[in-house]
């Protein structure tokens, strides 16, 4: 089961890399308006998506105690920045404050998991 748990961190510190990668990779084109959702933003936040739920589940069978507010807060914040990058997955430009809100909301996300 410790494999497995792990395995998933992993995948799921994949995704939060290609979802700030991809974010941070653009910030310069942030004031210009140019900043566009890539497909790896999108993989990114989907992976995160559902190893996250795995790792709730495995931790939850391992019998881990699971503090399910912070997981409800980290899941409502991981849907949002989800749904905006699905939501703007085929435009050429995003407005600034979709792509700025993609990626204040991931940083939250990192902060709430490593500071609580």
């Amino acid at each position: 089961m410790q494999f497995l748990t792990n395995l998933f961190l992993a995948l799921h510190i994949i995704g939060i890399a290609a979802l700030l990668g991809g974010f941070l990779a653009q910030t310069k084109l942030l004031k210009s308006g140019d900043a566009r959702v890539t497909p790896g933003m999108l993989h990114g936040a989907l992976t995160m998506l559902v190893t996250g739920i795995a790792l709730v589940g495995l931790n939850e069978a391992d019998g881990a105690d699971v503090n399910h507010i912070k997981v409800g807060i980290k899941l409502v914040l991981l849907v949002v920045v989800t749904a905006l990058a699905y939501l703007n997955r085929d435009e050429e430009k995003v407005a600034t404050p979709i792509f700025g809100t993609i990626g204040l909301l991931t940083t939250v996300n990192i902060f709430i998991a490593t500071l609580w």
